[in-house]
This record gives C-alpha cells, structure tokens and sequence, in this order.
C-alpha cells in the first residue's frame, strides 16, 4: 500500500511531466507541492525503491508504467469527485479541488464506479481537466496550447483552466472564462497583462501572463478532448 503522500507525489510528477515533459526536476516538483526540496530530494528515492519512478542525476526523474498508473487512477478519482461535487453537492468549481484532494485517497473502486456512472461517465471535469478512462488509458493532450503562447488577433476556445487557485477561479468564473468560451485576444501589455474579450458577451477581462499560462486553449476548428461532455459549475 502507498502513503496519501506518495500518491500526491505521483500525481505532481504526472502532472508536471503533461505540462512540460520530462524528466521532472525536484525544484519544479518542491514549488508544485510546497515542499523543500531535501524533502522532496528524500521522498524520490522512497518512490525510486518502489520502481515507481526512474531518476537521472542532475537531470530529474520520470514516471515508471507502475508509477504512471498509479497517478493516473488518483487522478480519475479526484476528477470524478470534482465533477460529483459541483453536479450533485452544489460546490462551486473553486471549491472542489481541496475537497477532491482529501477523498481521492479514500474512495473504493465500487465507488468510483457508482460515481461515475451517476455522472453519465463524463469525459472532463468542471475545469475541462479530462478524466482518465477505467482501464486508466492517459488522456489525450495534443492540440493545445496556453492562452499565453497567443498574440493579439487570435481567437480561442478554452479546454481547461488550472483548479489550484480558488480566487484565479472565482475571477475566471465571474468573468465568464470557463471551459468553451470564445475569447479574442485584444491586447498584451508590456508588463505581462493579457486582455481578451469574452465574444459570448463582449465584455473585456485583463488577466495576468501566470493566469493565462494556466489556461489551456484550442485553435476554433480545433478539438478539445471530450469537450462535448458538460458538467455543471454552480
């Protein structure tokens, strides 16, 4: 049996690995957990001795298949109960990821069948995050770019937006910045503000270059994963 910590471990190097590739340094990995990186340095190795990550010194490590499967099915739980939270409890998107984070761990394989098919075996969750399938094949990420790789004159469809940041997600929320929006964007400012512009609603929002690095877009004949799979942000 593998610790909650371990699992959280795997799943930020998975997590990471999708997001930059790998290998996965232990500094990127200290500052996506909050973790020192002694730390952090220490709870590799313990993984390493599972076999579930392989490490190169001075270059970072990278997910074994064991250890990807296991980030994997931690990730399909957290997302399902994300999607369980907001549907069916009332949680708003921004309320769900500390919630998610604490049942993941916990939860039975009959029960993480029973909630997904309630959910109608949704594709994403309710940041449009894609929900590993039950025999935990990795989802699909091609296609997409960062809100932050565009320029002014592009026109984009959101896919995702990061749940880590309750108050990022509240502004995202009220701005109508959600998963399936059409945005144009309008102006980049020196200073590293991007303002786009809602075209549901015509309304101009500037966000920040770390916020719209966290924001994963399609080009508007493009293809978000499981995009056709809708969940309630209430």
């Amino acid at each position: 049996m593998l610790s909650d910590v371990m699992e959280d471990y795997l799943k930020a190097i998975y997590s990471l690995q999708m997001e930059h590739g790998p290998p996965v340094s232990t500094s990127d990995i200290a500052e996506y957990l909050g973790k020192t990186p002694p730390t952090v340095t220490s709870m590799v190795g313990k993984l390493e001795e599972r076999g579930l990550v392989e490490r190169e010194k001075y270059k970072g490590v990278e997910l074994t298949d064991e250890g990807e499967t296991v980030a994997l099915e931690v990730l399909r739980h957290h997302r399902l109960l994300e999607a369980y939270l907001t549907e069916h409890l009332d949680y708003s998107w921004s309320e769900v990821h500390e919630e998610a984070d604490a049942l993941e761990h916990h939860i039975s394989e009959e029960f993480e069948r029973r909630v997904a098919a309630a959910l109608g075996n949704p594709k994403v969750d309710p940041h449009g995050d894609p929900i590993p399938s039950a025999d935990l094949t990795p989802p699909d990420s091609s296609g997409l770019s960062t809100l932050s790789d565009h320029g002014v004159g592009d026109t984009v469809v959101v896919c995702r937006v990061s749940d880590r940041n309750p108050e990022e997600l509240e502004y995202l929320s009220e701005a109508g910045i959600t998963p399936g929006t059409t945005i144009d964007v309008t102006d980049i400012a020196p200073f590293g503000m991007v303002t786009v512009r809602v075209v549901e609603t015509e309304s101009e929002q500037s966000l920040p270059e770390s916020v719209a690095r966290t924001i994963r877009v399609r080009e508007p004949d493009g293809d978000c994963q499981g995009e056709d799979e809708e969940v309630s942000m209430a």
